[in-house]
């Protein structure tokens, strides 16, 4: 039996309402927490192990430090999640075929209440081509308009300015 070096990850973020928090992963991971304590909550996700806490303390949300997201194994899951979250009204963004950090893929995003972006993808394929629009000086978080793949050229069905208003990730951030 091969043995895992590291079975689940932790990753712990800064929140500035434990209520709301607890309340939109509640509805996005489909569980509830498995710890809430005043100013504290904790999910137990076992596919994928993750482990992720949030702590309540206003002055310490960082906004931009780029995006966390979970990649799916086909394109059947990633739509059956997709129609998950637009029953409960938390979809922020939906692309299709996008072309982003070299790769095509399908996904859609949330925004929690402290605006943390994140993706659920599916990996269609590597490419060598990335949005040249992610060197522009307003890119709008590691994502592109809803697109149809043509000779591996992504065509734009909305305007940048459009996902400006969707999306809050700075240049240079680390979105990709």
């Amino acid at each position: 039996m091969e043995e895992t070096l590291f079975p689940r990850m932790h990753v712990s973020l800064y929140v500035s309402d434990i209520a709301s928090t607890v309340n939109f992963y509640s509805t996005f991971f489909g569980q509830p927490a498995s710890k809430v304590k005043k100013g504290y909550a904790k999910y137990e996700l076992t596919n994928p192990g993750l482990i992720i806490s949030f702590v309540e303390n206003s002055e310490r949300v960082q906004g931009n430090f780029g995006h966390l997201g979970f990649q799916v194994g086909s394109k059947e899951e990633m739509e059956a999640k997709l129609d998950v979250a637009r029953q409960q009204g938390i979809v922020t963004l939906e692309e299709i075929g996008t072309a982003c950090c070299y790769a095509v893929q399908d996904k859609f995003w949330v925004t929690d209440p402290d605006g943390v972006q994140w993706e659920v993808y599916y990996f269609h394929e590597d490419s060598e081509f990335n949005d040249p629009k992610y060197a522009m000086e307003e890119t709008v978080a590691c994502c592109s308009p809803e697109a149809v793949v043509e000779e591996k050229v992504v065509k734009p069905k909305v305007k940048l300015s459009e996902l400006q208003e969707k999306a809050k990730c700075e240049p240079n951030s680390g979105c990709c």
